[in-house]
C-alpha cells in the first residue's frame, strides 16, 4: 500500500511575508519545516503615518520614489510637512512602490488615509491585486449604523451584549491576519472564510482568538471566551477607589532600661617641682658684669637653659595608630621615634622678681658740667649697673615647677633635671 502524497500550507501575514508548514511524501516519517516565502498576488496599503503623538493630518511635500520603482530599507520614500517641520519617511524593509494615490503637493491628509500601495520586491506587478482601502471602512460603517438601528428594534440592547459572548452571525467580516494557533484550528476543522466571518471575536481590537474557534467547534463552553474577555477587561484598569492611606504606626515605647551616662573623668593636671640652686648662675653673672661691663639678668640664663633642656625629651605617651600596629607586625616598630622636642617653661618660686624680669643693663651716663665742656675736658666713662637684687633673695632656695597633664609627669621631671644640671654645673655655657 503506497503512502499518500499531500501538502498542508499555513501562512502568517507578517510584513508582507508568511510562514509555511509543509509535509511531503517520503518513505521516512513525516517531518515539519518552517520556511519564509513572499506572499504573491496581494499588495499592502501604505497609509499616512503619524510622525508625532499629536499629529492628526499632514501634507505630502514630495515623493522621492516613483511608481514601479524599488527601494531598500532606509531609503527615503517621501517628505511630509506638518505645522512644525518637514520630515522624511524612510522605508523599514525592501519593496516596490506599486501605485501612488495621493500625489505630491496634497494638503490636509488625515493620519491613516491610504496614500499608496507597496508590494514585495519579487512580485509581478501586472498580476498583483490592489487591496481594498481599509481606511474608508469606518465612514461607511458609521453611515450604515442609523439604518440598522431603525430597522432592528432590538438593536438598542446591542452595546450591553458586547461584554458577553456574541451570538454567531453577528461578528464582522474578518479582514485580519490570523495568529498561527488560530489558523491551525481553522484548517484542522475545515472552516471556510464565510463561516469564519460569523464567529464572534473576543480578542483585543476585535481579533479572533483560539478560544473563539474552540468555542465555535464545541471544545469548550460557548461562554468561556466571553468570561475570559470580561476578566481581562476588569483587570486592565487598576481600581483605586478602595485604596486608603495606611495609618501612621504609633511610636514604639522602648522597654529597655535607660543607660545612665557616666561622664568620663577629666584628666587632672599634676605639678612637678624640683629645687634648683642659682649660686653658680650668680657667680657667672658677676664675672660677666665685671669683665665685660654687661649685666645679664637671671631670666636670660633660665630661658637658655630651658631651650637646651627641651631637646630630645621622652616621647609623649599615646595610643598606637593603625600604622604603628602594622609596623609592629612587620617588625618595624623599632624605627619609631622615641624622643621629641618639648615646649616647657618653668615657673620659679622664691626668685626675686626684679632680678628675674630685669631689663638689659644700661650704662649710666654722668652729667657733664658746661664749664668742663668749654674747657675741653673728656667726660667720665659710663659704668654699667645691673638691677638691684633683693636683700631677701636666697640663691640656694629656689623651686622650679611645671603644671602638666598626668601622663607627662615623667617627661616634665626629665626637663627639670636637665635645667638643674645646666644651671648648677655649667651656667657659663649659656653665654658662649
Amino acid at each position: 500500500m503506497s503512502t499518500a502524497r499531500f501538502a498542508v500550507l499555513a501562512g502568517l501575514r507578517a510584513g508582507g511575508r508568511r510562514v509555511g508548514v509543509r509535509e511531503t511524501n517520503s518513505p521516512n516519517p513525516p517531518s515539519l519545516g518552517f520556511h519564509s516565502t513572499a506572499r504573491s498576488l496581494i499588495a499592502q496599503n501604505f497609509t499616512m503615518p503619524a510622525l508625532s503623538p499629536t499629529m492628526t493630518e499632514g501634507n505630502i511635500a514630495q515623493w522621492r520614489v516613483t511608481e514601479g520603482q524599488s527601494f531598500q530599507a532606509g531609503d527615503v520614500l517621501l517628505e511630509i510637512e506638518t505645522d512644525k517641520a518637514t520630515m522624511d519617511v524612510e522605508a523599514q524593509d525592501e519593496g516596490v512602490l506599486m501605485k501612488i494615490f495621493t500625489q505630491s503637493g496634497s494638503k490636509g491628509i488625515a493620519v491613516g488615509t491610504r496614500i499608496a500601495v507597496v508590494a514585495e520586491i519579487d512580485d509581478d506587478l501586472s498580476t498583483l491585486e490592489i487591496p481594498a482601502d481599509v481606511s474608508a471602512s469606518p465612514s461607511s460603517s458609521s453611515t450604515s449604523a442609523p439604518t440598522a438601528a431603525a430597522s432592528s428594534p432590538g438593536s438598542a440592547a446591542a452595546p450591553k451584549a458586547a461584554s458577553g459572548p456574541v451570538a454567531p452571525g453577528s461578528a464582522p467580516a474578518q479582514n485580519q491576519t490570523l495568529l498561527p494557533s488560530v489558523l491551525g484550528l481553522v484548517h484542522a476543522h475545515h472552516i471556510d472564510k464565510a463561516t469564519l466571518n460569523t464567529i464572534p471575536a473576543t480578542g483585543p481590537n476585535g481579533r479572533l482568538t483560539k478560544g473563539d474557534i474552540l468555542a465555535y467547534v464545541g471544545s469548550i463552553g460557548a461562554d468561556a471566551p466571553g468570561r475570559v474577555k470580561a476578566r481581562f477587561d476588569a483587570l486592565a484598569k487598576l481600581d483605586l477607589s478602595n485604596i486608603k492611606p495606611a495609618p501612621k504606626p504609633e511610636p514604639k515605647k522602648s522597654t529597655a532600661p535607660v543607660e545612665e551616662l557616666v561622664a568620663e573623668p577629666i584628666p587632672q593636671d599634676l605639678e612637678v617641682t624640683l629645687p634648683v640652686s642659682l649660686t653658680k648662675v650668680l657667680e657667672a653673672q658677676h664675672k660677666i658684669r665685671k669683665s665685660l661691663g654687661v649685666n645679664l639678668p637671671l631670666s636670660t640664663f633660665i630661658s637658655r637653659a630651658s631651650e637646651l633642656a627641651n631637646d630630645d625629651l621622652p616621647a609623649l605617651p599615646r595610643a598606637p595608630s593603625a600604622n604603628d600596629l602594622f609596623n609592629a607586625v612587620l617588625g618595624l616598630d623599632s624605627v619609631a621615634a622615641k624622643v621629641s622636642r618639648g615646649f616647657y617653661v618653668p615657673q620659679v618660686e622664691a626668685l626675686a622678681e626684679t632680678s628675674f624680669l630685669a631689663p638689659p643693663a644700661k650704662a649710666s651716663e654722668p652729667k657733664q658740667d658746661i664749664i668742663d665742656v668749654l674747657a675741653g675736658k673728656k667726660a667720665p666713662r659710663a659704668v654699667a649697673t645691673g638691677a638691684p637684687v633683693s636683700a631677701s633673695f636666697d640663691p640656694a632656695n629656689n623651686v622650679f615647677s611645671l603644671v602638666v597633664p598626668e601622663g607627662e609627669a615623667n617627661r616634665a621631671s626629665v626637663f627639670l633635671e636637665r635645667v638643674k644640671l645646666i644651671l648648677e654645673n655649667e651656667p657659663a655655657r649659656l653665654v658662649l
